[in-house]
């Protein structure tokens, strides 16, 4: 994805030897065109997998999550971060740590947008250590919904969160892959 490298050195801040500031083109403002081709690639390569549902998390996984489920035809479900008074009961909740933003948050999905007939794509931004995608695959499973894989817009490889997916025989699509940020420089892979 040469567009996405580009912008990513273009638009990206290297803040410390761990985190890539993407907010410029996907994290605070979103770049819809970049979107719309993120989208169409995460769908090229789930094409044949029986799509029902993409699944994300609120809220930088929602504009390439949105991109994939409108190339693929189907409807985007996000997990919100916060139980509020209208939540389901039956709520599916996992509670994840956040890397990028140093809190604790229960991710939510209404039982009533997945059940045991669909087939779910993960969509998210960046993945880091990986704890909200596995709060995503736990809460697919306990839908008895099946997992078709995870997309990843950006899978940072010197941390662990792809590769424990990986080893769990989840198929993990990134489209950017980043070796370093050391020395304030963007190393892809």
């Amino acid at each position: 994805m040469d567009i996405l490298k580009e912008r990513i050195l273009e638009y990206g801040t290297v803040v410390t030897d761990q985190v890539l500031n993407l907010n410029a083109i996907l994290n605070h403002q979103v770049d819809p065109d970049l979107m719309m081709i993120l989208g169409k690639q995460f769908a090229d390569l789930f094409h044949n997998d029986g799509i029902t549902k993409v699944l994300t998390i609120e809220s930088s996984g929602i504009a390439p999550a949105f991109a994939t489920a409108y190339d693929l035809g189907v409807p985007l479900i996000f997990a919100r971060r916060k139980k509020t008074f209208i939540t389901d009961q039956e709520a599916l909740c996992e509670r994840v740590p956040s890397f990028t933003k140093g809190i604790v948050t229960d991710i939510v999905v209404s039982r009533r947008y997945l059940s045991e007939r669909d087939r779910v794509l993960i969509i998210d931004d960046i993945i880091a250590n990986g704890d909200a995608a596995r709060g995503l695959v736990r809460i697919v499973e306990r839908s008895g919904a099946s997992l078709a894989g995870v997309g990843i817009v950006v899978e940072k490889t010197f941390q662990e969160g792809a590769k424990t997916l990986r080893e769990r025989g989840i198929r993990v699509e990134s489209l950017v892959k980043i070796a370093s940020l050391q020395g304030g420089h963007i190393r892809f892979a």
